[in-house]
């Protein structure tokens, strides 16, 4: 008898005999996949199943088309199958984008910490650069914003967790155009943002993560206390 739920199509059932064969390793990373009629009827599907299968799975970044090649599993790394969240994210309104700001103070500051004890040399001075051009730029609201980001950026980087880095990138799309609009409607948040900066950035140079975690959550409640005092206006839609 089978197994699933009515509600479960046939193309659901199909993704995940695909997805068994990954899984199991008899389709690894970078496999190609067999040619479509041989792998349908392996799996008991029909050419039509098939494809919607397939095409869903690219979708999700679990295969790629080559053109004049054949399908492939993809490498299934964490910045592949999960890059696709800034996209999610772009679409977010309201009370989610709320949701989405608690979700990053939840993740970042312990993020920010994790770096304080990982950081090397060469990714401390990625961090440092950042923070003198988001100086230079203090009155270029969107050059300061774009510095911004990847002053967080280099910083979850330097974690060296690969999962985490390309979750936090995925939700922390969003919240830059906020901190975009909070630049361009409060005067002071050039001179806020940057000392908030300079505490993340004087804590991994002590190599304090207490403190770092500390000083990136306040930088982060910052930002949530902004939006939450604007949220549903026109400008963070």
């Amino acid at each position: 008898m089978c197994c699933y739920p009515p509600a479960v199509s046939l193309t659901d059932k199909a993704i995940d005999r695909i997805r068994d064969l990954i899984g199991s390793g008899e389709l690894p990373p970078g496999s190609k996949l067999p040619p479509e009629q041989q792998l349908a009827a392996e799996l008991g599907l029909s050419r039509n199943l098939m494809r919607e299968a397939v095409k869903a799975l690219v979708v999700a970044r679990v295969l790629e088309i080559r053109r004049g090649d054949g399908t492939y599993v993809t490498s299934l790394e964490p910045e592949v199958l999960l890059g696709g969240i800034s996209s999610a994210v772009e679409l977010l309104r309201g009370d989610t984008l709320l949701e989405l700001t608690e979700v990053r103070r939840l993740f970042e500051p312990i993020a920010t910490g994790l770096a304080a004890t990982r950081i090397s040399a060469r990714e401390l001075l990625e961090v440092e650069r950042h923070l003198d051009a988001m100086r230079a730029a203090r009155d270029d609201v969107e050059l300061l914003n774009a510095h911004d980001a990847a002053f967080h950026r280099a910083v979850v980087a330097a974690t060296g967790n690969a999962t985490l880095t390309t979750l936090l990138e995925g939700i922390s799309s969003r919240t830059v155009r906020g901190r975009v609009w909070r630049g361009l409607v409060d005067d002071n948040a050039a001179s806020r943002t940057l000392a908030e900066h300079e505490a993340i950035y004087q804590a991994l140079v002590d190599k304090d993560a207490a403190l770092a975690q500390a000083a990136a959550l306040v930088h982060v409640n910052t930002t949530e206390r902004w939006l939450r005092e604007h949220v549903g206006r026109d400008e963070i839609r």
